[in-house]
């Protein structure tokens, strides 16, 4: 297999300007505190082969932040999951068990 370089120039295909240089923005935007996020949690079972998954939406912050809370939510429930788009995967129908943890650590929270 080839290792293909991808990179993530959001649309841009070429450029005229000959000092043109491609900046990346950074995405590092502070994690506010739990209170002021609003967690959307649901269940879905689409395209799982009738397993079901929680899924939990609306954090906003780091990318690191989402990992270690995506981390202590599967360490909780005590199953596994992964950080997809943006969104938290926990395998399994574990809606009350999250919502608890969640409410804990200070998230607003909402079921759909």
């Amino acid at each position: 297999m080839s290792k293909k370089v991808k990179r993530n120039f959001d649309g841009m295909v070429y450029s005229t300007d000959s000092d043109f240089d491609y900046q990346e923005e950074s995405e590092d935007i502070e994690t506010p505190e739990p209170k002021h996020q609003k967690l959307i949690i649901r269940l879905e079972t689409k395209q799982r082969g009738g397993k079901k998954a929680t899924m939990i939406a609306g954090f906003v912050g780091k990318s690191e932040d989402l990992e270690t809370l995506a981390k202590q939510l599967k360490n909780h429930c005590g199953t596994g999951g992964s950080v997809i788009d943006g969104e938290i995967l926990i395998q399994g129908e574990q809606i009350k068990k999250v919502k608890e943890f969640l409410q804990a650590k200070g998230y607003k929270t909402n079921n759909i």
